[in-house]
């Protein structure tokens, strides 16, 4: 499978942050004029940039680009993902960054939003997970 022998690297990294907590960053926000969305390289190198600002490793990237300049680009990363969707006809732009670990969302939103040149944000952060007491299986 594409990715293993990279995600290797990172097994041990990856056991050391199963019992971190998880967070969604979901975002959304309006795309400005200068913004660099509909350039696929552009925006791959801006979202690579932000992960490593927030101390995280991109195993591999994916996109799709849309005849009406419309993006999807999906960063797999040690510490889970990040995955962007573009709207021009809106200009919206919906970001979604699942983190685990060590990982600062925060700084990744951040830097994404400065490089992005993005307006009207909303950051909703989400819980993930099932925490160890409500693991128990119930009786039958």
């Amino acid at each position: 499978m594409p990715g293993d022998g990279v995600a290797s690297r990172y097994a041990d990294l990856r056991r050391q942050e199963a019992l971190t907590p998880k967070v969604l960053y979901a975002v959304d926000a309006t795309v400005t004029p200068s913004s660099p969305v509909a350039d696929v390289a552009k925006l791959t190198e801006v979202a690579t940039t932000a992960v490593r600002a927030g101390n995280g490793h991109v195993l591999e990237v994916s996109h799709v680009a849309f005849p009406n300049n419309a993006v999807t680009l999906v960063l797999i990363l040690a510490e889970s993902h990040l995955s962007i969707h573009t709207w021009p006809e809106e200009d919206l732009i919906a970001i979604d960054l699942f983190s685990c670990g060590a990982i600062d969302g925060e700084a990744v939103i951040a830097d994404l939003v400065r490089s992005l040149e993005l307006e009207n944000v909303t950051v909703r952060p989400v819980q993930r997970g099932i925490r160890a007491q409500s693991r128990a299986v119930p009786e039958q």
